[in-house]
């Protein structure tokens, strides 16, 4: 019998030593689990999750903004925000942002502007292209970078805008990029300027160049499409329409790909490599 009490004494404290250690084990999980959110909601906050940002930006873009004040470069008078046209439909209007950016890849935006220009003196319009021969069209936006194969970009793509979108342009960075000929820089930039929405930044070889100049990215990037990312990881969403137009312009006037004027530039003193080519100048 007192076996038994003996037996049953143990047993109880093996139950309760038990409930302990299974009271500490839920108790670290719920711990680590506590501490697994807080650093998932750091990844959450910003872009990126890295906390990373230039430490004098503000002063930097507004220095830009004040440089661009007049806004009178070549984009301000001649980019895809000045070929939507006022007076069109939505749908017409949304399809000229469109066609503008899928010409000015690899052109400038006086060869751009003149080809639109010829291309509205046809009438512009998703039916208008389908109507033309490729060859028509390709003599109509001449001298425009890979003319040829714009054009055959633009016949397909007004296929596939008559068929799958009743004459409309795509309304996600997805969609547009399945468009032939659109990449991730002009999917962003028709989502900014046809349809206002800022579904990420439009990194041209301006915006490109200048963010590496300035010291706006991690590290130095090597794509346009990099520093898209490095962009987003840091910069206000309020800002991401209005970039593109801003450093395009800047980088038309000031911050040019060779010999840059920073010696004109209001961020000689905040900018790194006008630091650098300034001693060497």
């Amino acid at each position: 019998l007192l076996d038994l009490h003996v037996m049953a004494a143990q047993s109880s404290q093996r139950r309760v030593a038990a409930e302990r250690a299974g009271r500490l084990i839920r108790a670290k999980k719920r711990r680590v689990e506590v501490q697994y959110e807080d650093e998932g909601s750091l990844e959450v906050c910003g872009q990126g999750g890295t906390g990373w940002k230039p430490e004098r930006w503000r002063e930097q873009f507004d220095n830009i903004i004040s440089m661009r004040r007049d806004r009178n470069a070549p984009v301000d008078a001649m980019g895809a925000e000045k070929q939507s046209g006022d007076d069109l439909p939505p749908k017409v209007s949304r399809m000229h942002v469109l066609v503008s950016l899928m010409l000015s890849s690899q052109t400038k935006d006086q060869v751009t502007d003149a080809a639109m220009t010829r291309l509205r003196e046809r009438g512009l319009t998703v039916d208008t292209l389908l109507s033309m021969e490729e060859r028509e069209i390709a003599d109509l936006i001449y001298p425009v970078g890979f003319w040829k194969r714009k054009a055959q970009y633009l016949k397909q793509t007004c296929q596939v805008l008559k068929h799958k979108y009743g004459g409309d342009i795509p309304k996600t960075v997805h969609e547009l990029c399945q468009l032939p000929g659109v990449g991730p820089k002009m999917a962003h930039l028709t989502m900014n300027i046809a349809w206002k929405e800022a579904s990420g930044i439009g990194v041209d070889t301006h915006v490109h160049r200048i963010s590496n100049r300035l010291g706006w990215v991690q590290t130095a990037t090597k794509t346009p499409e990099q520093t898209r990312v490095e962009l987003e990881s840091w910069l206000p969403r309020e800002y991401w329409i209005e970039i593109n137009l801003l450093l395009v312009g800047f980088g038309q006037q000031t911050c040019l790909p060779v010999a840059p004027k920073c010696q004109e530039c209001l961020n000689s003193s905040l900018c790194p490599f006008a630091r650098r080519n300034l001693k060497t100048t």
